[in-house]
């Protein structure tokens, strides 16, 4: 009867022992590019929230310690962050928050109001009592917010109020587009309800917008929405004096 022969590296393999065969660990086991996206998600997070302002140095040892990875998925999750203009990654320099100019800032929440004033426009358009029942849902939470809670609570209010008009103007296009413009000036804008006298200002022109729109009154609607939202000349500069002048980039040409 002929031998068996069997293949060394086969026969090596037998003779392990089984807590030695697959030494990977969790992180191992995810998709290739998983861990580098979950970084990715949590860092866009805290850009876009102001929790990582415009300028803030970020340092890849650094990260590495905290989401306790390699330099790898970190070098990747940043590298991703750049496509999306959020961080800049200069040679000998390093990597920081990506600022923007003036004009940037400028431009965006001029596009944002506009936008933002058509939603408006589009709601009063094709209001109904639903919708009016929600307004004033919205309007009463952003109340409640403004006396019992802070600039964060009034913060979660004011989202609502907008995603609540963004909903009544039956346009998920239009809505989804001042979505992306809010996340671009987002970080720019974490200084709005700092004060008492900030909120009670926004909650009036919240009453204005919402019985404009309640009233099915387009034009109004239109235009309270397009003077509540800072970006003419005096609001502008309001919001201009309130921003450190180290959040934007100076290189850049402003217009």
């Amino acid at each position: 009867m002929p031998m068996k022969h069997t293949d060394p590296t086969t026969a090596l393999m037998e003779h392990l022992p089984l807590e030695t065969e697959l030494p990977c660990s969790a992180d191992e086991l995810r998709p290739r590019g998983g861990r580098a996206n979950e970084i990715r998600t949590t860092l866009q997070e805290e850009i876009e929230s102001g929790t990582l302002p415009p300028g803030a140095p970020l340092d890849e040892r650094a990260l590495a310690t905290r989401f306790q990875v390699s330099r790898t998925p970190v070098r990747e999750a940043l590298q991703q962050l750049a496509a999306r203009d959020l961080v800049r990654i200069a040679p000998r320099q390093g990597v920081s928050v990506s600022r923007l100019s003036v004009s940037q800032v400028r431009s965006i929440m001029e596009s944002v109001g506009e936008l933002e004033a058509l939603c408006a426009k589009l709601a009063a358009r094709r209001v109904d009592e639903p919708l009016r029942h929600q307004l004033d849902e919205a309007v009463q939470r952003c109340q409640d917010a403004a006396v019992q809670g802070g600039m964060a609570e009034y913060a979660i209010a004011n989202s609502f109020f907008h995603e609540t008009i963004y909903t009544g103007s039956r346009n998920p296009y239009l809505a989804e587009l001042i979505r992306n413009a809010r996340r671009q000036i987002q970080r720019y804008r974490i200084r709005d309800f700092h004060t008492k006298a900030q909120i009670s200002k926004s909650l009036q022109e919240h009453l204005k917008v919402a019985r404009a729109i309640q009233e099915g009154d387009e034009s109004l609607a239109s235009h309270t929405m397009l003077l509540h939202v800072p970006a003419g000349s005096t609001g502008f500069s309001e919001f201009l004096a309130r921003m450190p002048s180290s959040f934007f980039d100076t290189e850049s040409n402003d217009l």
